[in-house]
């Protein structure tokens, strides 16, 4: 959520800055409630006023041994219109709030100007894309035949875009899981933490999720308004909420492995092929959450490690700065990695490393005491993924396949498969 404060006082020139995510903010419907709510606050503080004195006169009237019927009548009449005016300001209050939460972040002014991602600006590369001596095959040819990646079963259990993984290949993707995990705590300093997969709306709408996105989410039928969790993210960032924290506690830096629920409303007919996108996956993920002066350089940092995974497991990626167009809405700017699948001839989202500013923490009550003026302040939240295991394991499958449709187990991997140095696919 944008500071109101800042919506009041420079409303034009947040409005120019929305442009550049191609978001149009109605600045005369929220000119025009906020001058009713001024109108609105300075007459019914003249009221109240007005009706203390009076009361302030029943009092001297009483002792005086005058007719105070008078004065009782007016003092109630005045009553009834704060009344009115209050039901009226907190009518005008919610209308202003309406808007406000739908509202997405403003941009930072490193976010270049562009529709989609077509309009991403790379910032770097690592590696090269994987050369083979053959043609390079996608990870459902590699694993279908085998049925270590089923996904005839999974359809006939759930539906599409879902997957059974058998063998050596679900063994793959527990072992990416506990690789990630032990990197993370051990090399990059995250604390590790398992969170409930359920959440109520309170936390959804907290990092952005409601209500703009309810369409994309799995509803819990039963007596409790619950979701399945879109990622770790919202329960981990939603720790913080309503709480203020104390200086020698922070930041907070935390990794959760867990799965993730999304209906995909807004992609039917994209990547309905293997792995991509699916319903349920899993993920590792990354929140910090800092003071204001830090978020940058947080950001840097978490994004970095969420790099050292694929640079571990020698996989070509690229790093890219969202453009506008294409940066979620609660993001200040997001860096996605991308790395290279052969199999598609191109690289492929598998993070997104994002700082959020104060946008969620401000919709949590998200604070820290800063010593220095003893006061509370609203914390930054960032996070990534550290990184998506079902594409993180697709990656491997392809940018490791053999001429003989096996997969060869990168170094980093093998001790956490008794010492596995390739997966058989092939007949």
């Amino acid at each position: 959520m944008l500071d109101p404060k800042l919506v009041r006082t420079d409303l034009e020139a947040m409005a120019e800055r929305l442009r550049v995510r191609g978001f149009e903010l109605d600045t005369g419907a929220i000119s025009t409630l906020e001058e009713r709510r001024k109108s609105v606050q300075v007459e019914t503080e003249a009221l109240q006023a007005e009706r203390n004195a009076k009361s302030k006169g029943i009092g001297k009237a009483k002792a005086a041994g005058e007719d105070i019927a008078p004065l009782l009548a007016e003092v109630g009449d005045l009553g009834e219109r704060l009344d009115a005016l209050k039901e009226e300001l907190t009518e005008v209050q919610d209308a202003l709030d309406e808007i406000l939460w739908s509202i997405p972040n403003v941009p930072d002014p490193s976010v270049p100007p562009g529709a989609s991602d077509e309009d991403n600006l790379e910032i770097r590369r690592w590696g090269a894309p994987t050369p083979f001596d053959f043609e390079a095959k996608d990870h459902v040819d590699l694993g279908t035949p085998s049925a270590a990646l089923d996904f005839d079963n999974a359809a006939k259990l759930s539906g599409a875009r879902f997957v059974v993984m058998r063998g050596e290949v679900a063994r793959l993707h527990r072992a990416l899981i506990q690789f990630m995990l032990d990197v993370h705590t051990e090399e990059n300093g995250y604390v590790e933490i398992n969170v409930p997969f359920m959440v109520g709306p309170d936390a959804l709408r907290g990092t952005g999720q409601l209500p703009k996105f309810e369409e994309d989410l799995f509803k819990v039928g039963g007596e409790r308004e619950l979701y399945l969790i879109p990622t770790a993210e919202v329960p981990v960032t939603n720790i913080a909420r309503d709480a203020i924290a104390e200086a020698h506690a922070i930041p907070y830096k935390y990794v959760c492995h867990s799965p993730c629920f999304r209906a995909e409303a807004g992609s039917y007919g994209r990547d309905t092929r293997g792995m991509i996108r699916q319903h349920q996956f899993e993920k590792v993920e990354l929140v910090q959450l800092v003071p204001a002066g830090e978020s940058e350089a947080a950001h840097e940092a978490l994004t970095g490690h969420a790099e050292l995974i694929l640079q571990k497991l020698g996989l070509p990626y690229r790093v890219v700065n969202l453009c506008g167009g294409d940066l979620g809405f609660s993001a200040v700017k997001t860096y996605d990695l991308e790395v290279w699948l052969p199999g598609q001839q191109q690289y492929r989202e598998i993070s997104s490393c994002s700082n959020f500013g104060d946008f969620q923490a401000r919709r949590m009550q998200a604070r820290w005491r800063n010593p220095e003026t003893g006061k509370p302040e609203l914390l930054h939240t960032l996070n990534g993924s550290g990184l998506a295991i079902g594409r993180t394991l697709v990656a491997v499958i392809e940018n490791y396949q053999t001429a003989e449709g096996n997969v060869r187990v990168p170094q980093a991997l093998q001790g956490y498969l008794g010492g596995m140095a390739e997966i058989r696919l092939a007949g």
